[in-house]
């Protein structure tokens, strides 16, 4: 609105013009531009406030003012929206996340700890169960952990079992790490502000078993100063040690790094005597070389004359510690094949990310954006393998139908389950994305030599798509994707080009519908205005109704642009039966026929 406009850009006599003189709504939202994301539904908030508009009005996204003025590091709007205007500090975005939790992961201190003067929530958990000590940890923002300690944060797990200190060994932030796993000789005592219900109190019986590394903390608020005490066990601080080892090679690409912070953890594996023993992975994964984890000094200094071993070493304590659930595990595997891909190590790369897929389809929700684009990174790889084949012969990179099919086979399932699993996919991009992906690996799939079984597993798998009836954006079928000349472009690289004849002809062999409508239109239509007279010719000839109307009463003949190309191949009455005029006649005479006609002859006369 005009009035977003001004306010956005700061224009306050403008502003107070549309308010006050042309009676401009204070509440209707708009879109805003914001740190590179459009927010949909943002109110003209901040200039209007006295005259009426709500402090706490939320985007669509639930996000108020004071969220985006903490995440902007705004402090004097801050105190001016909760000082002078109450706005509600606990308020949440979609995703949990508090005004307190926004400006420590953002390292706005100021803001954090005013907010934290004010009352907020310290131990408020976001949808994914994480605390603002989990932010602090994920940003290096250690002072402002300092501050939530003092102020009784609990030491807490998010949702996949992690607390504060093992986002700070992902993140490779050793600051974080080192400050919570240090030893302190003796505890303080706590005043100035009640003990967090839950801790253990000094003197107090439960306070005897808590683990030897504490941390500290001593921090000023509302002029009173505290200690808080956090405890660390040595298994944690072992733990610690080892992910973050992991980090240094495969984020920081600093091998001896990663050698110091192991060498550390296994001091405190062996320390006192008492081993601390390692979970073993039921079975040892091809993937991985069938590596094993070293447990001993003498095998930890042997890495440094193997850095391919140290990498291997870097995923199975990532994997162990993290668990495959964690997305992490998966987008480390990924980036060392991708590493592998652009030394030529393509039968490395393969076997990597087949395992990061099988990993995200285990633990991941079905289609997420995670496993989406894998399936892309797949289709993009294998379009390049094959360019580089047709340049080079059999010197250029191989790869065979197995992979293509693997590949194929598991999109493919992970259709079936969104289908299986939620309500409505065909409003998700990821959907749309997956069945775009299918048809790309199918569109390379006609490049690489086939056996008649081969053949025939291709369409036993296409069968299987079809079979669910899969529904993309505006309705689409895979027919419809395929006629689709925006199907193209699915990803940065090119794949395969659409509208394309291979995948139409594969589509029909395997059973699609060449009269199926989407929310207006037929495959045909679509064709008709991608202006493709060959695939047009192919869905005649295939079975497809020429005189069939879309939404608008259009034919896809009179959809084509180029006329005389379609009078040269094709004549539209040599595709229309004495049926196909026999339906047009009662729409058009408006002749009563339901009730009247068998029931499977309803949708063919609707079609018309």
């Amino acid at each position: 609105t005009p009035l977003l406009i001004a306010a956005c850009y700061g224009h306050l006599d403008v502003v107070e013009y549309l308010v006050d003189r042309c009676g401009a709504s204070v509440e209707a939202g708009g879109s805003v531009h914001f740190d590179g994301e459009t927010m949909e539904g943002a109110p003209p908030l901040w200039a209007l406030l006295r005259r009426g508009a709500s402090v706490n009005r939320t985007t669509r996204t639930n996000s108020t003012p004071l969220r985006a003025a903490c995440f902007q590091g705004l402090l004097e709007v801050v105190r001016y929206l909760v000082g002078e205007h109450q706005a509600n500090l606990e308020v949440a975005n979609r995703h949990g996340h508090t005004c307190l939790m926004i400006s420590c992961y953002k390292g706005h201190r100021e803001i954090a700890r005013y907010l934290l003067e004010q009352g907020a929530q310290v131990n408020w958990r976001s949808a994914n169960g994480n605390l603002a000590l989990h932010n602090c940890a994920e940003t290096s923002s250690l002072e402002i952990l300092q501050l939530l300690l003092g102020c009784k944060a609990n030491m807490e797990r998010d949702s996949y079992g992690m607390t504060p200190l093992l986002p700070a060994s992902v993140t490779g932030h050793t600051n974080i790490v080192e400050y919570l796993i240090q030893e302190q000789p003796g505890q303080e005592q706590v005043t100035g502000v009640e003990a967090q219900p839950g801790l253990p109190q000094e003197g107090s019986s439960t306070s005897q078993g808590w683990a030897p590394c504490c941390i500290f903390s001593p921090e000023v608020l509302n002029g009173e100063s505290y200690q808080s005490c956090c405890p660390t066990s040595r298994e944690a601080a072992v733990e610690a040690l080892e992910l973050l080892g992991s980090t240094y090679v495969d984020k920081k690409r600093d091998l001896l790094g990663a050698l110091k912070h192991w060498r550390r953890a296994m001091e405190l594996r062996h320390q006192g005597g008492e081993y601390l023993p390692k979970l073993e992975p039921p079975q040892l994964v091809l993937a991985y070389d069938y590596s094993r984890e070293v447990n001993t000094t003498e095998e930890l200094e042997a890495l440094i004359n193997d850095p391919d071993e140290m990498r291997m070493q870097a995923l199975l304590i990532r994997e162990r510690i993290l668990s495959p659930s964690h997305p992490d595990s998966s987008y480390c595997i990924r980036y060392r094949g991708a590493v592998y891909a652009d030394s030529g190590n393509i039968e490395c790369y393969i076997r990597l990310w087949k395992y990061a897929l099988d990993m995200q389809q285990s633990n991941l929700e079905p289609l997420s954006p995670m496993t989406t684009s894998s399936f892309l990174s797949f289709a993009e790889l294998f379009s390049y393998v094959l360019q580089d084949r047709a340049a080079k012969g059999s010197l250029g990179t191989q790869i065979g139908f197995a992979d293509f099919m693997g590949v194929l086979t598991k999109g493919v399932r992970e259709v079936e389950w969104a289908l299986q699993l939620l309500r409505e996919p065909r409003d998700s991009a990821q959907f749309n994305k997956a069945l775009a992906i299918i048809l790309h690996l199918l569109y390379l799939l006609e490049k690489v030599e086939c056996t008649p079984s081969q053949e025939h597993l291709k369409h036993q798998t296409i069968y299987r798509l079809l079979k669910c009836a899969p529904r993309g954006k505006n309705g689409f079928t895979p027919l419809h994707v395929a006629v689709d000349k925006d199907t193209t472009n699915v990803g940065r690289y090119s794949v395969g080009r659409f509208p394309s004849l291979h995948v139409v002809k594969v589509l029909f062999d395997c059973g699609a519908d060449r009269d199926s409508r989407d929310f207006d239109n037929t495959p045909l239509h679509i064709a008709a205005q991608n202006n493709c007279p060959a695939i047009v010719n192919a869905l005649i000839e295939a079975g497809a109704h020429m005189d069939a109307t879309n939404a608008f009463k259009k034919t896809a003949y009179e959809l084509l642009e180029d006329k005389l190309l379609a009078r040269g191949t094709m004549q539209p009455f040599n595709y229309v039966t004495l049926q196909c005029l026999a339906a047009q006649a009662l729409d058009k005479n408006k002749i009563p026929y339901k009730g009247f006609i068998p029931e499977d002859l309803k949708a063919f006369i609707e079609l018309h």
